[in-house]
């Protein structure tokens, strides 16, 4: 068995697409999955299954949101693997001047074309840093995520691609969760 991480995009927010995540858990079951564990309320989900591609998974796992809930949810699925590369190859980890709680990643459906990477790094983000890794963008938002032009609707309209957003503190977790599943 494999451990996958799913995050979905937009999900309890503001009374909208509302999952509770015992119904989404529920509905994990229904799919196969073993092992599931959920964090807070905006949609992680952390499982074991078979071997299956990542974008298969997303594909699936959107197709019984729809078919369970009534509405379309973007769905970003990564192996536990992935998630820990990704946590490793965080650049700001290396300076020592960076406060972690103003560390997050968005995470990408696909790795973008460059040129439309390139277009986003001309922009003016006041204090808001950034890395592109692969399909993960690195932030650093001193000023908070929320003040940040670099919203996942923001990205997904500049690169082409589905996109959301997790603070570090969360991937850490799903990550213990991930792991604690082996």
């Amino acid at each position: 068995m494999h451990t996958y991480i799913s995050i979905l995009r937009g999900i309890n927010v503001g009374g909208k697409r509302i999952i509770k995540m015992a119904a989404l858990k529920e509905m994990c079951v229904k799919l196969g999955f073993t092992n599931i564990a959920t964090f807070i309320q905006s949609g992680n989900v952390i499982f074991q299954a078979k071997k299956f591609n990542a974008k298969e998974l997303s594909i699936i796992i959107s197709t019984a949101i729809v078919e369970t809930f009534g509405f379309d949810v973007p769905v970003i699925v990564m192996e536990l693997k992935e998630l820990q590369k990704i946590k490793t190859t965080n650049p700001f980890l290396k300076d020592s001047s960076k406060a972690i709680e103003f560390l997050h990643v968005t995470f990408l459906s696909d790795i973008p074309i460059a040129e439309e990477f390139n277009k986003i790094r001309q922009g003016d983000y006041k204090s808001v840093e950034f890395y592109i890794i692969e399909k993960a963008i690195y932030l650093y938002c001193p000023d908070g995520y929320s003040n940040s032009k670099l919203t996942n609707g923001f990205l997904e309209n500049k690169l082409k691609v589905t996109a959301t957003t997790r603070n570090w503190k969360t991937i850490n977790e799903l990550i213990a969760i991930g792991e604690s599943l082996k």
